[in-house]
């Protein structure tokens, strides 16, 4: 039984950083993993993600503040988030793939994961 269990959330103010991550259990280290993002009254967006040969996929919006990894264990999957924005507020889910290769067009893609975490709040204001 798969299950992935979000951290790290929190307020913050704009420019300021914080870290999510991610545990998962009953994966391989080869699923392709990725975060997402939802605001209400919108539609989940991807925000990054790592297949199982360690390519990874940034969003435009994040691209220069964001980072994306997986522990060594390659189970956990991490966010670094720096320079923080207002309009990166939003509840973030982790999500996984059986799959070791994800095209890049597919990685942001919520529709191409089959597990999905609960979600973890950020909330970027002063």
């Amino acid at each position: 039984q798969v299950q992935l269990v979000e951290s790290g959330g929190g307020s913050v103010q704009p420019g300021g950083s914080l870290r999510l991550s991610c545990a998962a259990s009953g994966v391989y280290g080869w699923y392709t993993m990725g975060w997402f993002r939802q605001t209400p009254g919108e539609e989940r967006e991807g925000v990054a993600a790592v297949d199982g040969s360690g390519k990874t996929t940034l969003a435009d919006s994040v691209k220069g503040r964001f980072t994306v990894g997986k522990d060594n264990d390659k189970t956990t999957l991490t966010l670094q988030m720096n320079t923080l924005r207002p309009e990166d507020t939003a509840l973030y889910y982790c999500a996984a793939a059986p799959t070791s290769y994800m095209s890049a067009p597919y990685r942001l893609a919520p529709s191409s994961y089959e597990y999905w975490g609960q979600g973890t709040q950020v909330t970027v204001s002063s």
